[in-house]
C-alpha cells in the first residue's frame, strides 16, 4: 500500500528561486534586483514597524489564534460582521484552506489560465479536477468560464487583476457573470491588488457583491502595497457558512503575532497607501515603455504592480539571460505560459537596473 495519495504523484514540489545574495555570489554580479513576485519594493510602514517593535518582547506567547483585534478592524473597515472574516498566512493560504474544506476527490473547480497557479495545484493535491479555461486577448472569459461549469463543480477562481497577465475584469463583466453562475457555486473573488487600482470600472467586492447577498468569498492581503509579503497575512471575507467551513481546518495559529500587529498598524496609513498607489502607477508606464523599446509588448490594459509580456515559445533564454546581468523576473510556465515572463514594478532606480539588463540582452526595436 502506498504511503503517500495517488493524487500526488503528478505533482512537483515547490522549487523556491534562490536567495538574492547567493545569486550575486554565484553569478560575480555587483548587484541582484529582484522582480519577480510581485511585492511591493517599500518595506513596512513606519507604524508597523513601530507596533512590530512594541510587541517583540511578547513572542513567547502564542498568537490570538482568532486574531481577534485584526479582524474586529477588517470588520469595521469594510463594514461586516467579524464571524465573515478569515485570517490566514496570506491569501494563498485561505485558498488552501478553502479546497480542503470544500472539495472530495473528483469534485471541479472552474479557473481562467493561465491564472494563479494555486487554483490548479490546491485542487490537484486533493483528487479533484481544475477545469482551466483559456484566456481571451489575456482577460479571463467569464462567459466561457460560466460554461465550463458542470454538475460537479464547487468552486470558480476569478483573479481580477488575473495574475500573470495584470488584466482587470470590469463590473459590467462580474455583473453578468453574477447574475448567471448557479447558486450553489461559490465564487473566489482574488482582489489580492486591490490597492492599487484607480480604474472607475473596477468593483469592490465586498461592497458590491458579498453585500448585495452573492455567494462570493474575496480575498485581500497585506504581502503587496503594504509591503508585508514576509509576514504573510491575508484574509478572505464571504458567507459565514464558508467561513466556518475554513475555520474546522486552518491551523490555530497560522498568523504570527507580528503579522497581526504589523496588519493592524497599516490599515489606516492612507496617505502612504495613495503615494505607493502613484508611484507604482508612474513606474508600470515605465516599465512599459521599456518592453516596447525592446520590441515587447506588455499585456494590458495592466493595472497592478506588475506586467505580463509573451517573448516567444520558451522565455527561459531571455530569463536566464537577464539573470545574467542581475535582473531576477520570473517566468510563467508554471502558470501555463511557457513563453511569458512576468516583471513586478520597482523602485524608479530598480525599474531603471531593469531598463539597462533588458537593453544589453535584447536589441531594441526598430
Amino acid at each position: 500500500m502506498a504511503l503517500f495519495r495517488a493524487a500526488l504523484d503528478g505533482l512537483i514540489p515547490y522549487e523556491p528561486g534562490k536567495p538574492e545574495d547567493e545569486v550575486q555570489r554565484e553569478l560575480g554580479l555587483d548587484r541582484v534586483v529582484k522582480l519577480a513576485s510581485n511585492e511591493g519594493p517599500w518595506g513596512p510602514f513606519p507604524e508597523a514597524l513601530a507596533a512590530l517593535e512594541r510587541s517583540a518582547g511578547s513572542l513567547n506567547r502564542y498568537p490570538d489564534g482568532g486574531a481577534y483585534h485584526l479582524r474586529k478592524a477588517l470588520a469595521d473597515r469594510h463594514g461586516v460582521e467579524a464571524e465573515q472574516i478569515v485570517t490566514a498566512a496570506g491569501a494563498d493560504a485561505v485558498i488552501g484552506h478553502l479546497c480542503v474544506a470544500a472539495l472530495d476527490s473528483g469534485d471541479e473547480v472552474v479557473t481562467g489560465w493561465p491564472s494563479f497557479i494555486s487554483y490548479v495545484l490546491d485542487p490537484l493535491k486533493l483528487g479533484a479536477v481544475p477545469k482551466r479555461v483559456p484566456l481571451r486577448d489575456h482577460h479571463l472569459d467569464l462567459g466561457a468560464m460560466l460554461a465550463a461549469i458542470g454538475p460537479r463543480t464547487k468552486l470558480v477562481f476569478i483573479a481580477t487583476p488575473n495574475n500573470p497577465t495584470g488584466t482587470m475584469t470590469s463590473r459590467t463583466e462580474l455583473d453578468a457573470y453574477f447574475e448567471h453562475v448557479p447558486e450553489h457555486i461559490l465564487t473566489v473573488l482574488d482582489q489580492a491588488y486591490f490597492e492599487y487600482i484607480e480604474h472607475p470600472d473596477y468593483p469592490d467586492g465586498i461592497d458590491e457583491y458579498l453585500k448585495a447577498g452573492r455567494r462570493v468569498l474575496v480575498l485581500r492581503t497585506f504581502s503587496k502595497i503594504y509591503g508585508l509579503a514576509g509576514l504573510r497575512v491575508g484574509y478572505g471575507v464571504g458567507p459565514r457558512d464558508a467561513i466556518e467551513g475554513i475555520l474546522k481546518v486552518r491551523r490555530a495559529f497560522d498568523v504570527s503575532t507580528q503579522a497581526q500587529v504589523a496588519a493592524l498598524a497599516s490599515l489606516d496609513g492612507t496617505a502612504e497607501l495613495d503615494r505607493r498607489s502613484r508611484l507604482t502607477a508612474e513606474g508600470r508606464v515605465t516599465l512599459e515603455r521599456t518592453l516596447r523599446e525592446a520590441g515587447l509588448e506588455p499585456a494590458g490594459p495592466a493595472v497592478a504592480n506588475f506586467l505580463f509580456t509573451e517573448v516567444g515559445e520558451d522565455a527561459r533564454p531571455l530569463y536566464e539571460a537577464l539573470l545574467r546581468q542581475g535582473a531576477i523576473v520570473r517566468p510563467m510556465a508554471a502558470f501555463g505560459a511557457p513563453g511569458g515572463l512576468r516583471i513586478t514594478v520597482g523602485t524608479p532606480e530598480e525599474n531603471a537596473f531593469f531598463a539597462e539588463a533588458l537593453a544589453s540582452v535584447r536589441a531594441p526595436s526598430a
